[in-house]
């Protein structure tokens, strides 16, 4: 997270370094509604890799917005959910996503 701190020309700069890119946004969305294991994630995200979804969480974890709990079992169980920071964002997200729903709408 620092290091998006760093990089940042000013704050609305520094908030899509954190939440940008074409998949992280969509991925914090589809946490809204509670955790969900990596294979369930991967069926969610239309058109994302196994290494970009992989990359990404990774991302987001980082950025403290997603927490990934690993249980020991044999085999392995990975769930993701959003975090108590993840979870502010879900009100701007829902914005934007009636914002575009508008726009695409032509209104």
């Amino acid at each position: 997270m620092k290091k998006n701190r760093e990089e940042a020309y000013c704050i609305v700069d520094y908030a899509f370094k954190r939440v940008g890119g074409k998949y992280k946004g969509r991925i914090l969305w589809v946490l809204k509604d509670g955790f969900m294991r990596y294979g369930e994630l991967k069926r969610a995200i239309v058109g994302i890799t196994p290494k970009m979804l992989t990359q990404t969480l990774r991302e987001l974890e980082e950025d403290e917005l997603v927490s990934r709990k690993v249980y020991l079992e044999v085999p392995p169980r990975v769930e993701y959910a959003l975090t108590e920071t993840g979870t502010e964002l879900i009100p701007a997200i829902r914005q934007l996503r009636s914002w575009a729903e508008k726009q695409m709408k032509g209104e």
